[in-house]
């Protein structure tokens, strides 16, 4: 529980600093980014095995580097759901799935020091 509460947390960080940092990036809502992440959260759990399992050859070609690309994939497929977000566009999604990869060992290791 507390693993996928710190995957929430470091979703939730990622899109808001985003926004931040690049205009095309917009949230209407703190609330509609909080569904955003508990979408994203849902998405990832649901469909980024599948859609791993599927293109796990050019994940293997690329020595998993594909699978950036299939994170940026969730991305746009839970912006997609919740319409009061706009991560405008792939590259947005793929520098917010690169992002989000970082804050979650972040938290990890943070996690774990406080064990």
């Amino acid at each position: 529980m507390k693993k996928l509460f710190m995957k929430y947390l470091s979703i939730i960080a990622t899109i808001y600093l985003l926004s931040l940092v690049f205009y095309s990036i917009h949230i209407d809502s703190i609330s509609a980014l909080l569904i955003m992440g508990l979408v994203l959260l849902g998405v990832n759990l649901l469909l980024k095995p599948i859609l791993l399992l599927i293109t796990l050859p050019l994940s293997l070609l690329t020595l998993g580097l594909f699978s950036f690309i299939v994170n940026a994939w969730m991305i746009m497929i839970a912006d997609h759901f919740v319409s009061t977000i706009n991560m405008g566009g792939f590259l947005n999604s793929l520098i917010a799935a690169f992002i989000i990869v970082l804050f979650n060992h972040l938290f990890a290791g943070m996690a774990k020091a406080s064990c």
